[in-house]
């Protein structure tokens, strides 16, 4: 699974992910975040079309821009998507496209 929040992300007991962000890209991470929600439609497309080529590009670029905005675990989540696109693995792709959906629908914001 995802690996265990970094410092800058914590669990609250609502099961709510918050996830201290840099304020100088503060006016960018709901683009970011609302980019990524997108992506889990493409990447569920993609899938049903069994293009993994497209599943794989999603996930490096997802591993590359997760860290640089602070989400460790889209990183994370990214580089898993990337491994299982080029394995033509379906079920493991789903799996983490899932986890990427979740993780959306938890993350919380905090701007220091």
């Amino acid at each position: 699974m995802v690996a265990p929040p970094s410092s800058k992300e914590e669990n609250s007991p609502k099961d709510t992910i918050l996830v201290r962000a840099n304020p100088k890209f503060a006016d960018l991470i709901p683009v970011f975040l609302q980019n990524r929600r997108q992506d889990v439609i493409v990447i569920l497309d993609a899938l049903d079309r069994g293009d993994f080529e497209t599943v794989e590009s999603l996930g490096h670029g997802m591993r590359g821009a997760g860290g640089s905005y602070g989400f460790l675990a889209i990183t994370d989540i990214g580089a898993a998507l990337e491994q299982a696109a080029e394995s033509a693995d379906s079920d493991a792709s789903r799996r983490w496209v899932g986890e990427l959906s979740t993780y959306l629908d938890r993350v919380e914001v905090v701007c220091d």
